[in-house]
């Protein structure tokens, strides 16, 4: 009874520290501005694979204008999911030179694969809604240094 006890206690603790480190990788993540049209966006740069992997997960709130950037070493088809995010947000999959491939809807918690319609390099995530809000669609080009000169 009692190493089940010491178990589990040990098993709560484990997820409370991945939960904790977690958190700490997404709000200590390098920033950028991205241009969308006349809307800046203050994004946050997920570019290693452990911070693409955690993403947004576990996050309660995003302010309006804040999104993440997911950048991958080379242009492939994405697919996103939504295990432990709590938001729901919108994927713009972008190619290399800032044009949206697709946009896609995700919903929170679920494991649904949410992929780009064609091999890209970035995509941002942001507030459901925002790009809707903002008339933002497949095709729109947006601005920033991960999308100059190429």
């Amino acid at each position: 009874m009692k190493i089940k006890a010491i178990s589990l206690i040990a098993g709560v603790l484990a997820l409370g520290q991945v939960a904790l480190a977690q958190n700490a990788a997404q709000t200590d993540l390098p920033r950028i501005k991205i241009s969308a049209g006349m809307h800046l966006i203050d994004a946050q740069i997920a570019a290693t694979a452990q911070q693409r992997a955690t993403g947004l997960m576990f996050r309660k709130d995003m302010p309006p204008s804040e999104g993440m950037l997911f950048v991958f070493e080379q242009a492939s088809e994405q697919c996103f999911w939504m295990k432990n995010t709590l938001l729901p947000l919108t994927a713009a999959f972008v190619g290399d030179d800032g044009t949206i491939v697709n946009l896609v809807d995700m919903k929170p918690q679920t494991t649904v694969s949410h992929c780009s319609t064609r091999p890209v390099r970035y995509v941002l995530e942001m507030n459901q809604g925002w790009f809707g809000r903002k008339g933002i669609k497949a095709g729109f080009k947006l601005g920033g240094t991960p999308f100059q000169n190429k």
